[in-house]
């Protein structure tokens, strides 16, 4: 037996690493050419003789090899990958919607490539490019669309080149894009939380928006007028704090609108991770909940029924939505476009009451 020399010792215990065997090993071990090989690893629907596939997947056992993913999606004549692009897959609100996306995937037997945005619009041409690359058999938009002029263009202009070559296309929200769409009713959500609060006698309310550039921040914040306007109220800019669709974003806009407007007597968060946030800043600041300050969220996340009080709020049918995204994504050919929407329902719960005499 060989002697292994100290030195090769320095960085560690020598590792021996299997050699990686390729489509042309499997096709020499089997005494057949490399493409008829291929035509039987991949399934190709060119005919082979019994005999000769029988060597080959032969083979394949004897020598343990793995096909190449990108070779062989290039080598098929179908796409079996769907790409998502979601803002952020950590937010509960993303979460839901890809688990519906993954549920009717795997129904179909596809492979679902998630991407993260984290609202940048750059970073979402980029995705497409990157999932065009790799001929997916579509791409579905999960996010809000931006009120950029200039990266709405550029979105529009990749979308129409990957539509072009085969792709299909689906957006989740309001969007300026070519393809099938699934449009939650977020202007109608924003109306029935606001026309909630009206109804309990509150009119100092504030409310906790999400980032500006979003559809989905102005859709739901143009409910919340719509609302006040039908109550003869008015929602002014020194009652409404942009922030971060996240719980930290909810605890920094509800305390700059306590200290702006100390006779708030509800609030309104345009996602139920803010609402969360801004139930513990009152709770900090030992604000009765909802017997001083009411709070309203939106979307009716899993989190919703485990805070204390439980949390009002605007429900969406986040999974259905995902489910219904994807299934038009996946129909065949390309055909008009199809828009849908996600009906947005009201559900009161602990965190609002009737507002208290001085705030009426």
């Amino acid at each position: 037996m060989p002697q292994v020399p100290a030195s090769a010792y320095r960085d560690g215990p020598v590792r021996y690493s299997r050699p990686v065997v390729t489509l042309a090993d499997v096709a020499r071990h089997a005494g057949v050419s490399t493409a008829t090989a291929s035509r039987i690893i991949n399934n190709s629907p060119k005919p082979v003789a019994e005999h000769l596939r029988e060597r080959v997947l032969a083979a394949v056992n004897e020598l343990q090899f793995v096909p190449n993913a990108n070779a062989r999606q290039l080598a098929r004549a179908d796409r079996s990958a769907v790409g998502v692009i979601v803002h952020d897959v950590s937010d509960p609100y993303f979460a839901e919607i890809t688990r519906g996306l993954q549920r009717v995937a795997a129904e179909h037997g596809r492979l679902v490539i998630i991407c993260n945005s984290y609202r940048d619009p750059e970073r979402e041409l980029a995705y497409v490019d990157l999932l065009h690359a790799h001929r997916t058999a579509a791409i579905v938009l999960a996010g809000s669309g931006y009120h950029d002029t200039a990266a709405t263009a550029r979105l529009q202009h990749k979308l129409r080149v990957y539509r072009d070559a085969g792709g299909r296309v689906a957006v989740v929200g309001r969007h300026e894009h070519t393809g099938d769409a699934i449009v939650p009713e977020n202007e109608k959500g924003g109306y029935l939380a606001g026309d909630a609060l009206y109804r309990l006698g509150h009119t100092a309310i504030g409310v906790i928006a999400g980032p500006r550039h979003l559809t989905t921040t102005t859709d739901r914040l143009a409910g919340l007028q719509r609302a006040a306007r039908e109550h003869r109220r008015r929602i002014t800019s020194r009652h409404v704090v942009y922030a971060g669709f996240d719980r930290d974003g909810g605890v920094t806009a509800a305390a700059e609108l306590l200290e702006r407007n100390p006779a708030i007597t509800a609030l309104a968060a345009l996602n139920d991770s803010m609402a969360v946030g801004a139930l513990a800043c009152l709770r900090e600041r030992g604000i009765d909940v909802p017997e001083r300050v009411s709070v309203i969220g939106f979307d009716d996340m899993p989190v919703a029924v485990d805070v204390t009080p439980a949390l009002s709020t605007v429900r969406l049918p986040l999974e259905e939505i995902g489910m219904r995204a994807m299934a038009l994504a996946l129909r065949g050919g390309q055909g008009a476009p199809t828009t849908e929407t996600a009906a947005a329902r009201l559900v009161l719960r602990g965190s609002t009451a009737a507002a208290p005499p001085q705030g009426r």
